[in-house]
């Protein structure tokens, strides 16, 4: 039985197959190469991603946290008159101590002052000298008068006559003058009261020695608490939120649990250059003398703003050599810094004047070493994911 043999592979077939061998092997290398690259090139990117740092951002409360202004003031009497002697001498007697109600016109202390009633017994003795002398003098004057048709008497003694009378004359008046003056001086020997009130000091007793004029302590200090003034000094910041008739509330030591309604009287218009603030003053109706003149008190003043303001949480301030600033995520996540003012400090609030708008997207805790433009991620947002353990192997393999 003849053997069956196989035929020869030709030559032709053998170098085809060689080519597509080596052409298969090419492509398997270009892939593996093109793939770890590319492996290689997402690990970088997300170990990049991992270094940006994450930060939580907020963008700025336009509500009003508080429509009003806590300021410390001073209560003082709404008429306050401060009694000085006129006259000197030893004080006589008083009826009104301190804490008395008195009413206009009540004697309530009485000056002996004895060189002040001399002084008027001589200016009205003067007077009646001066008056005599006027008389004799006119008197005179007319008998001259009538020698002049038997010419007796020249025109020239007529007209000294005339002079002398009108010398006699203006000495009159000017002796009653001082009379009324002294009067008037003997009048303030009592001390009156000028209108209705409490004696809120008195700093004399009898016998004490009485000074005349305004310097010095005064002898008695009458009020009128019926009504009181407030003084508070408003930064200059605040003024124009401020009107003249504006409502305000107050709170006293004496009284915890209460409070006293108040307006807003008037305003010095000025800033002190000191302070930076502006006085202005407050009414307050005592007719229950319940407040008392002189007292601390806390105000509550409501403000008037055209605008609501923008709040920040305290902990976005960045304060450096570059002033006060705010980070922000602008476009494409890149931190911009924004100078801003303060208008209040509300403790973990900040109520920002300016440089912030509605919009931004504040960082509320920017990280040390953060600058402008640097690439952040916002927290919150959806992460890139880590490239898979299969690339990180063929990388390696």
């Amino acid at each position: 039985m003849p053997t069956e043999q196989t035929p020869p592979v030709s030559r032709r077939k053998l170098g085809i197959f060689g080519v597509v061998a080596i052409t298969a092997a090419v492509l398997i290398v270009v892939t593996g190469i093109r793939a770890r690259e590319q492996a290689s090139a997402e690990l970088r990117q997300w170990t990049d991603d991992q270094a940006i740092p994450t930060v939580a951002v907020a963008q700025p409360d336009a509500k009003a946290l508080s429509a009003t202004i806590d300021l410390p003031g001073r209560l003082e009497a709404y008429y306050r008159a401060p009694i000085f002697a006129r006259v000197s001498g030893y004080l006589k007697s008083w009826t009104a101590d301190m804490g008395a109600r008195v009413k206009t016109g009540d004697v309530i202390a009485e000056i002996e002052a004895p060189d002040l009633d001399q002084q008027l017994l001589q200016a009205r003795a003067d007077l009646t000298s001066q008056e005599a002398s006027a008389k004799l003098s006119e008197a005179t004057l007319n008998r001259r008068k009538t020698l002049i048709p038997s010419n007796f008497v020249s025109m020239q003694e007529i007209d000294e006559r005339t002079a002398d009378l009108s010398n006699k004359k203006a000495a009159v008046k000017a002796a009653e003058a001082n009379v009324e003056r002294l009067e008037a001086l003997a009048g303030y020997k009592k001390i009156t009261v000028p209108f209705d009130g409490i004696v809120t000091a008195r700093d004399t007793d009898v016998g004490a020695l009485i000074n005349a004029g305004g310097g010095g302590t005064p002898m008695f200090v009458i009020s009128d608490t019926s009504k009181l003034r407030l003084y508070v000094n408003v930064p200059q910041n605040y003024v124009p939120e401020i009107k003249i008739g504006a409502k305000a509330v107050i709170t006293v030591p004496e009284y915890p649990n209460r409070a006293f309604p108040a307006t807003v009287e008037s305003s010095s218009r000025a800033v002190d250059v000191n302070s930076g603030t502006t006085r202005m003053q407050l009414g307050i109706d005592n007719a229950k003398g319940e407040l008392m003149p002189g007292g601390y008190a806390s105000v509550k003043l409501s403000l008037e703003r055209g605008s609501v303001p923008l709040h920040i949480p305290a902990s976005a301030l960045i304060f450096n050599q570059n002033g006060l600033r705010v980070a922000t995520v602008g476009a494409g996540d890149k931190v911009r810094f924004k100078t801003v003012t303060i208008a209040r400090d509300l403790g973990r609030e900040i109520e920002i004047g300016s440089g912030l708008s509605a919009d931004d997207r504040v960082i509320v805790a920017p990280p040390d070493g953060i600058a402008d433009g640097d690439q952040v991620h916002i927290a919150g947002s959806a992460p890139k994911p880590a490239p898979k353990v299969s690339e990180r192997q063929d990388v390696k393999g």
